[in-house]
């Protein structure tokens, strides 16, 4: 029998908390769950949360019943009025990133991101990327002991997708800096000092003026770069405004380094914790392709996106109301039994199913292609210059509370 839910009063649902007592190991309290109640509602999150691929699918399938306008977590805390205000308009007029965009200003602005992430576009760009991982690892290299994401991931990430775009290597770490601002503004659970917040609004007010002064001087003066592509380079004259690019540079920046270096992270541990695992890498005996679809199966770096239904909608056997927000856990679909063999052990060459991290239907990840180059790239540079490669003894692994993005606080690692 269906279970209907009023979203005008719901039921007390399950405690869900991946900022607290779920935020390290989300995944064992999900597969309690099981099979029965595969949609359930979170009151920490106030949403419907979906665990099975085959909902999922079927959601990310249906764009008429549920919007992607709203795919980001809200803040829990109340913003001040100035903030908020900031936190609203700092994009400027230009609209929306593309991943809140629903039919049909979709599908314009998707075709012209498209074309400077071609499987052409990315091969082209794959020895930048092999030049920034060597030159990186052989840094780190330099000491014996290292926090892997510190040091190598979150660097390496940021510096990949701005020489793509044509950012100034001035400003990777303003980049970084107004990448976590928005984190703490559209994570924020708890009341926090207003001071800080508004330090925080006004790097993301930087952060769009930046964008908006980038995406003039590529208008006026055209470089080789994803920026001026986009301005410059449309197919049959569909280009973006300049405005419209702007918008889009902050989205780029944020999405391209931080889910990449969160799963370069997750696919590192998770190897250096298997014995053998690195040993294995380095000998060629784990194919560095299979090893990044494993990684991004066991512990997708974005556990989950949120959608809206636009209408009255089943899902499972959950009847939903317009207006209800769902959060599909794409991380949790990774570990569905109905579709993975293994679904709670990392097995790298098992071929254990597609995943969904990248999405799905036509908010699939544009840059799928060129993250998948840049996470087989780094790993066989680090193969390379640090076949010892091994955990700091004693380390528990523990995430940091800015759910749905899946990041490691710290991996110490000794080569």
């Amino acid at each position: 029998m269906a279970v209907s839910a009023d979203t005008g009063k719901l039921h007390e649902g399950r405690p869900f908390d991946p900022y607290g007592v779920h935020r390290d190991d989300p995944y064992s309290f999900l597969a309690d769950l099981g099979d029965a109640e595969p949609v359930f509602y979170a009151p920490l999150l106030d949403a419907w949360c979906v665990t099975r691929r085959e909902e999922m699918l079927a959601v990310l399938k249906d764009d008429g019943s549920f919007s992607a306008r709203d795919h980001n977590p809200r803040p829990k805390a109340v913003l001040p009025d100035d903030v908020a205000k900031m936190f609203k308009t700092w994009r400027g007029a230009g609209g929306l990133g593309v991943g809140s965009l629903d039919p049909p200003k979709h599908a314009r602005v998707r075709e012209v991101l498209n074309i400077g992430f071609t499987p052409a576009k990315v091969r082209a760009f794959e020895p930048t990327m092999r030049e920034i991982a060597k030159d990186l690892a052989e840094r780190v290299a330099a000491e014996p002991e290292f926090d892997f994401i510190g040091a190598f991931a979150v660097p390496y990430a940021m510096e990949v997708v701005c020489r793509r775009l044509g950012i100034p290597d001035s400003y990777y770490e303003r980049c970084r800096i107004w990448s976590e601002q928005r984190i703490e503004l559209m994570m924020l659970q708890h009341d926090a000092d207003p001071e800080v917040l508004r330090e925080h609004a006004r790097g993301l007010m930087e952060f769009g003026d930046f964008a908006r002064a980038i995406a003039q001087d590529r208008l006026a003066s055209p470089r080789d770069d994803l920026i001026s592509e986009l301005l410059h380079h449309g197919r049959a004259g569909n280009t973006l405004t300049a405005d419209e690019v702007a918008v889009q540079i902050p989205t780029l920046i944020f999405a391209g380094h931080m889910t990449c270096a969160e799963a370069l992270g997750s696919i590192v541990h998770q190897l250096l914790r298997a014995p053998g695992g690195w040993a294995e890498v380095v000998d060629g005996k784990i194919d560095t392709r299979d090893l990044v679809e494993e990684g991004l199966r066991f512990d997708s770096p974005l556990a989950g996106m949120y959608r809206t239904a636009t209408r009255d909608v089943v899902v499972g056997d959950v009847h939903l109301a317009e207006g209800s927000r769902l959060l599909l856990l794409y991380g949790a679909a990774g570990r569905d039994s109905r579709a993975h063999a293994c679904p709670a052990a990392f097995s790298p060459g098992s071929k254990s199913g597609q995943h969904l991290a990248f999405g799905h239907g036509i908010h699939f990840c544009l840059g799928a292609g060129f993250a998948r180059a840049e996470l087989e790239v780094a790993i066989e540079a680090l193969a390379a210059r640090m076949p010892g490669l091994t955990l700091v003894p004693g380390q528990e692994p523990r995430f940091r509370p800015v759910f749905p993005l899946r990041a490691l606080t710290e991996l110490q690692v000794r080569h």
